[in-house]
């Protein structure tokens, strides 16, 4: 292999230490859509506090995605300009909570030359502890650097995606997305100006700044809460999908879903331009 798939497969980076709190935790219920009803009190429950009658804040099941933003397994030296995710697959250990110490341990698991013309894809696995060393979380991410290929490492063995049933949709709804979306959802971390500066995500290829693709990821997060998971966090046992194109803010995500036993299969398109969005969504419920 070359040295450069060898420079990349070595990077790691352990105990890398955060804290959260509960505004961070209803930041991100904002940043994906949640709480746009204000009298919806299911949704209330993920980003308000201070209720008349007392019950507990619950926290999205993928704010593990944010909870130790930044924590990575150290300098890839990518071409940031270029570079998008892929895919994301979260196992939750335990039900996150509404406030922790948490430490982050990070390492490169998968790199995947597709050629000088046609980009890398970098797998990546965090675990999340809080602070008696419990794992809470497990993320894996895959992203796809589009100008980083051709340095000869391998290019096939990528794992296989999860397969949606080809029967209909069991259910199908429609979550819209606000024209601002983007400029909140940075709020919980990613400040790649991709989503917030027109000249850069016009040099990027884009004709305006796109929306996150983990904030789409949160709002299919949000479709199994609210339709199979009867918005339970501690349901959730595993969470995962590959993001195919992007969305813009202001558009309707049209989340297609298919329940079989504790398995719920999604993709996810958008409404307006009939453009699937997320494929081979996987959500596994326990």
């Amino acid at each position: 292999m070359s040295s450069r798939y060898d420079e990349l497969m070595a990077l790691r980076s352990l105990g890398q230490a955060y804290a959260y709190s509960d505004r961070e935790v209803m930041l991100y219920a904002c940043g994906i859509g949640m709480g746009t009803d204000p009298l919806n009190e299911q949704e209330l429950a993920f980003v308000n506090e201070a209720s008349f009658a007392a019950r507990p804040l619950k926290v999205v099941p993928t704010f593990a995605s944010v909870a130790a933003w930044g924590a990575g397994p150290g300098d890839m030296k990518l071409n940031m300009l270029m570079l998008v995710d892929g895919e994301r697959d979260i196992r939750f250990h335990q039900k996150l909570p509404v406030a922790a110490r948490i430490t982050a341990d990070a390492r490169v698991t998968g790199v995947w030359d597709k050629g000088a013309d046609k980009g890398a894809v970098i797998q990546t696995e965090t675990v999340l502890r809080d602070d008696s060393g419990t794992a809470l979380a497990t993320l894996v991410a895959s992203r796809f650097a589009r100008g980083d290929g051709g340095f000869g490492g391998p290019s096939d063995g990528q794992p296989a995606p999860h397969a949606v049933p080809s029967r209909a949709p069991d259910q199908r709804i429609e979550i819209p997305t606000r024209p601002d979306q983007a400029l909140l959802y940075r709020l919980c971390g990613d400040r790649n100006p991709l989503h917030s500066d027109p000249e850069f995500a016009r040099r990027a290829g884009f004709p305006r700044p796109i929306l996150h693709g983990m904030c789409s990821y949160g709002i299919t997060c949000r479709a199994v809460l609210q339709t199979y998971a009867d918005y339970d966090p501690a349901a959730f046992k595993r969470h995962a999908a590959r993001f195919s194109a992007p969305v813009f803010p202001g558009e309707t995500v049209s989340v297609a879903l298919w329940k079989d036993g504790d398995v719920v299969s999604f993709e996810a398109a958008v409404k307006e331009r009939g453009v699937t969005v997320i494929r081979n969504g996987i959500t596994v419920l326990g």
